[in-house]
């Protein structure tokens, strides 16, 4: 993974509605695993559509169609 991912921080903030920590990892054979907190959900899924995510993900190496969103709805407390 490029170094991109930590300079979008304004978009993230803007076009996401992301307002907490990005929290991320890198395991071997190049995958990512992100985890997105936000308080709007749709507009968070309209922003994975905008060419600019598009460029977003090209700049850090990423192939857009290997993207897998997942909405976490539940809890489980321990």
């Amino acid at each position: 993974m490029g170094s991109g991912l930590s300079t979008h921080a304004d978009f993230f903030k803007t076009a996401y509605g992301i307002a907490k920590p990005i929290r991320y990892g890198t395991a071997e054979d190049n995958y990512v695993g992100t985890c997105f907190e936000t308080d709007d959900v749709p507009k968070f899924m309209s922003a994975i559509a905008l060419p600019e995510t598009a460029e977003a993900m090209e700049g850090d190496g990423l192939l857009r169609e290997t993207v897998k969103v997942f909405v976490l709805d539940k809890e489980l407390s321990v």
